[in-house]
C-alpha cells in the first residue's frame, strides 16, 4: 500500500509538539529548488515508532523527520510507500532511485545499496521482566526465546554472535513485543533502545518493571538508496542531511520523540 501525498502536504498537515521545529520545516519547503516539480521520489518507511512513524499527526518519527527535512531542502517532493520491512527492502534494492529508512548498514547489507547517509546512531540491548543479562554470551544461555523484528539489523546480529535459530523467535509487523514479554512468550526482547522504551510506555504493562541490559550493539541508522541510484539524487540529500546535521536541526527533530526510559 502506498500513500501518495507530496512532501508539501504531508508537512502542511502536521503539528509537531515543538512549534519553531515546523516553522523551520515549512521554511525549507519556501527555499524548495525548482526541482520540485519533479517526479516525486519514493520514500520506504515502516511504522517503527518512535524512529519512524506512519499515521501519526505530530510528525514521522526520530529518523523520518530529519529525512523529510533534508528531501524538503533539497526540493525533491516525495511519496511514503508502505510494504512489510523485508519485502521493502528487496524492493529498493533490486529498484531505481528508490529511497529507504530506516536501514542499519550492516555486512550482509552493504553491497545490496546506495548509501547516502547516517541520520542517527542505534544502540540495542535485550529487555527483560527478570534480572539483565550482561552480555551477549550470557544472553545465550540464559535466553531460549528471544524476540526480533522480523527483517531486522537485530536478527543479523544475534546469527553473527551465535545465537541458535530456535533461540530467535521473528515478530512481524503488528505483533505487539511488550505483550509477548509481559505473558512470558518470550523470554527477552532484543531492539533498540529508543523503540522498546517507547512501545513499552505506550502498552498496558507500563507499570510492570522492565530490565534491560547494557547496550550491547549499535549501528548508524541510514537514509539509503536502491544501488542503482543517480548520483545526483545521492550528492544532493548527503549534503541536506550534512546541512541539518552541522544546524542542530537533527538533533532538535530527534529530541522532540525522546522518550523516557522506564527501564532498569
Amino acid at each position: 500500500m502506498a500513500m501518495t501525498a507530496p512532501l508539501y502536504s504531508l508537512q502542511l498537515n502536521r503539528r509537531m509538539p515543538a512549534v519553531p521545529i515546523l516553522l523551520f520545516l515549512l521554511a525549507m519547503l519556501a527555499f524548495a529548488s525548482p526541482g520540485s516539480a519533479n517526479e516525486p521520489v519514493k520514500l520506504y518507511m515502516p511504522d517503527a515508532p518512535p524512529l519512524t512513524l506512519q499515521n501519526y499527526t505530530g510528525g514521522h518519527g526520530m529518523v523520518g523527520d530529519v529525512t523529510l527535512a533534508a528531501l524538503a531542502r533539497s526540493g525533491h517532493p516525495v511519496q511514503i510507500v508502505t510494504e512489510p520491512w523485508a519485502r521493502a527492502q528487496m524492493t529498493v534494492a533490486s529498484g531505481h532511485n528508490l529511497l529507504i529508512i530506516p536501514l542499519s548498514r550492516t555486512p550482509d547489507r552493504e553491497d545490496n545499496y546506495t548509501w547516502i547517509s547516517p541520520i542517527m546512531p542505534l544502540e540495542r540491548a535485550f529487555f527483560s521482566m527478570d534480572e539483565p543479562v550482561s552480555s551477549f554470551d550470557e544472553a545465550r544461555q540464559h535466553y531460549s526465546r528471544i524476540g526480533v523484528g522480523l527483517g531486522t539489523a537485530q536478527l543479523e546480529i544475534l546469527r553473527r554472535e551465535g545465537f541458535r535459530e530456535n533461540q530467535i523467535t521473528q515478530l512481524k509487523l503488528g505483533e505487539n513485543p511488550a505483550h509477548l514479554l509481559a505473558l512470558g512468550r518470550i523470554d527477552a526482547w532484543f531492539t533498540g533502545i529508543p523503540e522498546a522504551i517507547y512501545i513499552w510506555g505506550k502498552s498496558v504493562h507500563r507499570e510492570q518493571k522492565l530490565h534491560r541490559s547494557p547496550p550491547l550493539a549499535r549501528t548508524d541508522l541510514y537514509l539509503a538508496c536502491s544501488k542503482d541510484c543517480d548520483p545526483q539524487l545521492v550528492e544532493e540529500l548527503r549534503k541536506a542531511v550534512e546541512t541539518l546535521d552541522q544546524d542542530g536541526t537533527s538533533l532538535r527533530l530527534q529530541h522532540t520523540y525522546m522518550p523516557q526510559s522506564p527501564a532498569r
